[in-house]
Formats: C-alpha cells, sequence, structure tokens
C-alpha cells in the first residue's frame, strides 16, 4: 500500500495497511545468517543430522533470522512517499510461534498500531505478523516500532 504522507498513514489506525511479496528461506539464508551470529547449532545448519534427530526431520531457520527479514518485508508492504529516512526505534513485543522449515516460504502482513508526531516525523507502531505459506500459526508476530521522518 502506498502514502503520500504521514498524516495519511495515521489514518490507517486498526487496519491492515500492506501485505509482503513471498520470500522463500533456503539453507544457504539459514547458513549465511549462522555465520553471521555465530550461532550454528545442528538444527539450523546440518541438514543430515537435524533429519535424523530434529522433532520437524529438517532444518528450521534461527528465530532471528525471521525477526531480521521484517525490514525488507515490511519495505514491500507499505511505502509512505514523503518519508525520507526511517529508523528501527525498537520492539515492544515479538513471539516465535512457529518453526520456519528448510524451505518454507514467508510472507508478511503489517497493521497500524498507533502513531505520534515526534520532532520531524512520526512514531509508528505496527503489528508484523511473518506467515508460512500453508499454515494457519504464524511463525512470528512483532511489535515494532519505527521513527519515520518527512
Amino acid at each position: 500500500m502506498q502514502f503520500g504522507n504521514l498524516a495519511e498513514l495515521s489514518t490507517y489506525i486498526g487496519k491492515e495497511i500492506g501485505k509482503s511479496d513471498p520470500f522463500k528461506i533456503t539453507q544457504d539464508r539459514i547458513n549465511d545468517f549462522a555465520k553471521a551470529t555465530m550461532d550454528e547449532q545442528w538444527i539450523h545448519t546440518q541438514p543430515d543430522v537435524a533429519r535424523q534427530h530434529s522433532p520437524y526431520k529438517t532444518t528450521i531457520a534461527h528465530g532471528y533470522l525471521t525477526q531480521s527479514l521484517i525490514p525488507y518485508l515490511i519495505s514491500q508492504a507499505f511505502m509512505v512517499s514523503a518519508v525520507k529516512m526511517a529508523v528501527n526505534y525498537g520492539s515492544n513485543k515479538v513471539r516465535f510461534m512457529s518453526p520456519v522449515l528448510v524451505d518454507s516460504t514467508i510472507y508478511l502482513t503489517v497493521q497500524l498500531l498507533e502513531t505520534a508526531r515526534i520532532d520531524g516525523g512520526m512514531r509508528v507502531t505496527t503489528t508484523c505478523t511473518v506467515h508460512i505459506e500453508g499454515q494457519e500459526k504464524p511463525a512470528c508476530v512483532a511489535e515494532l516500532v519505527t521513527l519515520m521522518y518527512e
């Protein structure tokens, strides 16, 4: 969804404001994240061991990998034309509700919770839900706070 400015965005409080394109979680992406974060547990990086010992019978994405993709996915879900800069301010609440199995496809939906004027822009709070295609229960639900400047 496209908005002209922050004032227009703020009229959508309580509503869904966008949905991202589908995004496939590959083993290469999981391995790269494991290396970057030094979290190379076998449940993430060793398909043969996971097939043998994991209750999922395959590797799974790190929860924080799923969460770290939200800024990329949110950029596909909605845009405010007048915004010149946006800064991640923090997370009020994050829950990892379902594992993301390797080769799953995820997508994001965004609901606008609240907005508050700040000097030069607006503090925007959204509920970001990462869905897994073909599953009812989401992978992650995160309440995120972003500072947007016009």
